[in-house]
């Protein structure tokens, strides 16, 4: 979790809304795995998401794509890419540290309001990150439907009743 900390530590100075899907919420909600990036759902807003672009490329990170990183703020271009390109998400990465990459969807899987008021604040060493609710990783692991993603269902099906019972 090092290698990201100071990645959440910079978007919650900024004050992005985000929410962390995919392999690294999983790993979040207790269920151990490996995974290799961040997949990061922001709030698509124009402002908020330029906030976000702006937060993420001062850290260094930087687009795969040759394309601007600011872009991602227009909804036109956005629309364009996921539309003309099939982006589903865009992809950037710190080529000072190749280890360091993540995923900003370009499109919510979930509508955002929804994703965000369900999600949960974990604790790290030295800041929080917000991570989407069990349920929710649950329907973007079936939307996704790989064989990992299957797998990872299983796991959080297990992690949620053990809440369940916790709740009871």
């Amino acid at each position: 979790m090092a290698l990201y900390e100071p990645l959440f530590e910079a978007l919650n100075r900024a004050e992005v809304r985000y929410v962390v899907v995919g392999g690294l919420a999983t790993v979040l909600h207790g269920h151990a795995r490996l995974t290799a990036d961040v997949d990061l759902v922001v709030d698509l807003a124009p402002a908020e998401a330029r906030r976000a672009v702006e937060a993420l490329l001062h850290l260094g990170f930087e687009p795969r794509l040759p394309v601007e990183a600011g872009d991602f703020a227009d909804e036109t271009i956005r629309r364009q890419w996921v539309e003309d390109r099939g982006m589903r998400v865009f992809s950037l990465f710190d080529p000072a540290n190749p280890m360091r990459s993540l995923d900003l969807f370009a499109e919510h899987p979930i509508p955002f309001e929804e994703l965000w008021r369900r999600s949960v604040l974990l604790p790290l060493r030295s800041t929080h990150v917000r991570v989407a609710s069990v349920s929710d990783l649950i329907e973007l692991k079936r939307q996704a439907g790989r064989p990992k993603d299957l797998q990872d269902i299983q796991a959080l099906e297990a992690i949620r009743r053990a809440q369940e019972r916790d709740d009871e």
